[in-house]
């Protein structure tokens, strides 16, 4: 998949344990459905929108990589929602859409490239500054 394409890849399947971190806004899918990934989406992190059964729609990343827990034999797709449900949605059924790559998405906001010329970034990498 090329930089700048635009994706439209959707899946649906019971959310399965992961390691445990973040269980209100994280999200696993079985092997079968990472292991049906078309060839183009690689190794990467893209946005889009996700479902959890009878929950609105949220706005997500989705981490797809190859994973060193089996050696980096096999990839693995972990949904991040930008919503922290009260509950665990494990064992729920997950509705993905990707939309796009998170790095196209981000080379093609504006506001962005606004910041790029900042003075914020010219200061000699001698100064340390903390944000204000």
């Amino acid at each position: 998949m090329d930089g700048g394409s635009h994706l439209s890849y959707s899946c649906r399947d019971q959310v399965v344990w992961g390691f445990g971190r973040g269980y209100k806004q994280l999200a696993n899918f079985p092997e079968q459905v990472v292991d049906n990934l078309p060839a183009d989406i690689s190794s990467g992190i893209y946005y889009g929108w996700a479902s959890a059964e009878s929950r609105d729609g949220q706005k997500m990343v989705v981490s797809i990589r190859w994973n060193p827990y089996y050696e980096n034999t096999k990839k693995s797709m972990e949904t991040h929602t930008m919503h922290t449900f009260k509950e665990h949605f494990y064992g729920e059924i997950l509705s993905v859409a990707i939309v796009e790559s998170l790095i196209s998405a981000i080379q093609d906001l504006p506001e962005l490239l606004k910041l790029k010329g900042d003075n914020f970034f010219q200061v000699s990498k001698s100064k340390i500054m903390n944000g204000h």
